[in-house]
């Protein structure tokens, strides 16, 4: 038994291209919609072209005649047995939820709304026979703008409430005990500055659409689904629709992203499974593209009144928020809570002594809302960041000097910030040094400035954005203070095969992530076994039969760490055989390289030669169990913080308006790197969807609620030709709160690129007399900020005299 040392290369930090692409790219994928079964039916919804409504009558007669149909279900067939789309997060004990019924039984409170469900043999047979289903309505007020909707006499979207008010949440710092009253802080103030932010409408517009087979067991279902969250929808389909959990299995196979669109249990999947169970046969629904922008949860959505007070000499004293948060028609999963963690993140880097936030959720006949990248966290980033701005020009003073007077100094990490939360570590001085060498602030400045003495029709401008976050979604006990309805714990398992291959089960849930890649290498560096010789598994829950899922940039931090704890049962597992087989005692072992030596001698044996040891089972000491395989379920104690700089260069063609990003540069701390090509790839991901929220992206309602931007040809995504080519760079500080030091990076770069692009815009069009502009920067909006129209509206008031965020 001579130790041979071949082990291999360190995998924890190379940049390996994704083991997932392969498939992917040459169309050996298995999307949702891929999947037959044996006498498949397929599904149309009917869907409210109304906005609210009462429904007064359904006829089914002549669509039933059609080819192909099998059935037609309306909302009120199945009214005692469809249960409600469920919400997971009552943020306050006296929230108010009306109920969230699959199909609508009496009432519809947003277009697009299902009121029945055609079942057929095709597709078209379906689509063509829900388009004669006759259903009348009686119209009712569309409530669309916020804060109308909470006045006293105001038009009610659900008639099972009293108010449109789902919630009011407040968290003050003086009551809590973290900080000093805000009310104090106002009175004392040398400075304050006061604005209002609007968060617009935003739609995920994943790349795939949501899709989903049914198919009956005996006693329960199989459901496929193109879901982030297989663990979360198997108990929840239990829960509501009264299925035995273990008859339950979710697979998810290749999901073409998500960004948190695939994160809710959605009523299309709820009533999959009910007419599924109802008819006995396998059933398909897939989305089209206009059906998922139109019904498919929507994000962001808030108005955002911020006060900051500081001193003459740019100290913050005080920061107070109180935000109107759009919940839609409908509480979804995680919906109410989304806006309560941006809560913790107004204070961002920075050392305030007062904080006060007030959020109250609100009901509209609008799409529901619910979690999209960053969930809250872009948002509260977004308005600290700006209030910054306003706050160094209220001064007087450089926007960066004014940060770095208020954040925290990396020798005072670990730092409990005014929210009560730890920041375990960061070097927000490194990171801001770095950006601004990449980026070349000093010569943009002096272009900049040149630009405007020439006064050129181009016009530049720069902004700033040094933001924090929490993610990781978890630990568990604070997300049960905060009332949330599960846990933020991830489960992990280890399989030894007998010729030394190995299985890795993650209860994370990948939709282009690279987690395949990324597990399979922090496996090979805890084992010693080659990177090729690892199989990752997951979103089957008939083969990972536990776990949290993905979302909120907590796959790594948190179900990544549990396959680190189960790595380690497998070694002390597999040191106990060693011990024997190579008659040591076991404290004289050293495990390196994936091999268990005898010190000071060359007597060792590799993990995968235990791994066939322990299979025969010929020669093992007694008293050992037989087997390393091991599980674990890891619960962080903190949640990580990732931080970064990242600048931006927008120039304004004063002629046109245009407003195109032309530069950007950012620096982002996210703790160790497992696959430094996966995080590059990630925060560019993020950068591209923060910047189209400032310039490009906006879901717009009319006056009857109608959505108006229902295509891509309305809802303008950003292309690669519409972005400059990033660029980027890591400091790092390694997170303190597990094992490996890593922190979250899925959310990084969308959570402060947007106030980063849109302080470069604001900056530009100061000259003329603007210290605000609605989202998104769109041509026209930014014309009329510099050429007036009658005059130049804020933001503020353009909220106020708008509710369809079309008139400027």
């Amino acid at each position: 038994m001579t130790a041979v040392d071949d082990r291999p290369a360190a995998e924890i930090g190379n940049a390996r291209a994704r083991r997932e692409d392969k498939h992917l790219v040459t169309g050996r994928t298995t999307w949702t919609d891929n999947k037959t079964a044996t006498g498949l039916l397929h599904l149309a919804f009917v869907r409210s072209p109304m906005a609210h409504a009462k429904i007064t009558g359904i006829s089914v007669d002549e669509a039933k005649g059609m080819p192909g149909v099998v059935d037609i279900i309306t909302g009120k067939d199945v009214a005692e047995v469809q249960g409600d789309v469920p919400c997971a997060w009552p943020v306050t004990p006296d929230m108010v939820n009306p109920g969230a019924p699959p199909m609508a039984v009496n009432q519809v409170n947003h277009v697009g709304e299902a009121v029945a469900v055609v079942v057929a043999r095709t597709k078209a047979q379906a689509v063509d026979a829900a388009e004669l289903v006759a259903v009348d309505y009686d119209p009712l007020p569309a409530v669309l703008d916020m804060e109308q909707a909470v006045q006293d006499g105001a038009d009610l979207v659900h008639p099972n409430t009293s108010s449109n008010k789902s919630y009011t949440w407040v968290f003050d710092s003086a009551e809590a005990g973290t900080g000093e009253s805000t009310a104090k802080a106002q009175e004392s103030a040398e400075v304050t500055v006061k604005r209002r932010f609007i968060q617009q409408r935003l739609m995920p517009a994943f790349m795939e659409p949501r899709s989903v087979v049914v198919e009956p067991t005996d006693g329960g279902v199989t459901v496929t689904s193109a879901t982030q969250v297989p663990h979360i929808l198997r108990l929840m389909l239990a829960m509501t629709l009264g299925i035995p959990e273990h008859k339950v299995r979710v697979i998810a196979p290749d999901v073409g992203g998500g960004f948190g669109g695939k994160l809710p249990v959605t009523p299309e999947e709820m009533t999959a499974a009910v007419v599924a169970m109802r008819i006995g046969k396998p059933v398909k629904f897939t989305e089209t593209r206009s059906e998922s922008l139109m019904v498919a949860h929507h994000g962001r959505d808030q108005i955002q009144d911020v006060t900051i007070t500081a001193t003459k000499d740019g100290k913050v004293t005080g920061l107070e928020i109180e935000l109107h948060a759009d919940m839609g028609a409908y509480l979804r999963l995680v919906g109410p809570g989304v806006p309560i963690l941006g809560a913790f993140m107004f204070p961002a880097i920075y050392k305030i002594p007062a904080y006060k936030f007030t959020c109250h959720g609100v009901f509209t006949t609008k799409t529901p809302t619910d979690a999209y990248r960053g969930a809250g966290r872009p948002e509260a980033t977004y308005a600290i960041e700006r209030i910054m701005d306003e706050l160094a020009v209220e001064l007087g003073m450089d926007p960066m000097e004014l940060r770095q007077k208020n954040w925290i100094k990396h020798e005072e990490f670990p730092f409990t910030t005014v929210c009560g939360l730890t920041y375990d570590t960061g070097n927000y001085e490194a990171a801001t040094d770095r950006a601004l060498q990449l980026f070349g602030w000093e010569d943009m400045k002096a272009e900049r400035d040149k630009r405007r003495a020439e006064k050129s029709t181009k016009q530049l401008g720069l902004g700033i954005s040094t933001f924090t976050e929490m993610c990781g979604l978890a630990p568990s006990r604070v997300l049960g203070s905060l009332d949330y309805g599960a846990g933020g714990w991830e489960y992990g398992s280890i399989r030894m095969l007998p010729t030394g291959k190995v299985e890795v089960i993650t209860g994370t849930s990948p939709h282009g992530q690279g987690l395949e890649t990324a597990f399979a290498q922090i496996v090979s560096d805890q084992l010693g076994v080659p990177y090729d010789d690892i199989e990752v598994l997951h979103g089957d829950t008939a083969s990972s039969h536990k776990g949290l899922d993905t979302y909120g940039s907590r796959s790594l931090s948190v179900g990544g760490i549990a396959i680190v704890k189960a790595a380690d049962k497998v070694k002390e597992k597999a040191k106990k055989i060693a011990s024997h087989l190579l008659e040591a005692s076991a404290d004289d072992l050293e495990f390196d390289g994936g091999q268990f030596k005898v010190k000071g001698t060359d007597k060792g044996l590799s993990i995968q030669e235990i791994a066939l040891a322990v299979f025969a089972g010929h020669d093992y000491p007694e008293g050992v169990e037989l087997g390393l395989d091991s599980d674990a379920t890891y619960d962080p104690e903190n949640f990580s913080y990732p931080h970064g700089t990242h600048l931006a260069a927008v120039e304004i063609d004063t002629e046109t308006g245009d407003a195109r990003l032309v530069k950007y540069a950012c620096v982002d701390d996210v703790g160790n790197l497992v696959n430094p090509l996966i995080v590059e790839g990630q925060v560019h991901g993020g950068l591209a969807q923060g910047i189209a929220q400032a310039l490009y992206e906006e879901a717009i309602f009319d006056d009857d609620g109608n959505l108006t931007t229902g295509t891509f040809v309305d809802y303008t995504l950003p292309s690669a030709a519409d972005l400059p080519s990033f660029l980027t760079d890591q400091t790092i500080t390694a997170a303190t709160s597990n094992p490996l030091g890593v922190k979250g990076v899925g959310e990084a770069g969308c959570i402060a690129s947007t106030p980063a692009v849109m302080n470069a815009v604001v900056d530009a069009l100061r000259q003329y007399g603007v210290n605000d502009l609605r989202m998104p920067a769109t041509p026209e909006r930014v014309w009329r900020a510099i050429h007036g129209d009658g005059h130049t509206k804020t933001a503020a008031e353009e909220t106020t005299a708008h509710t369809d965020g079309t008139a400027e």
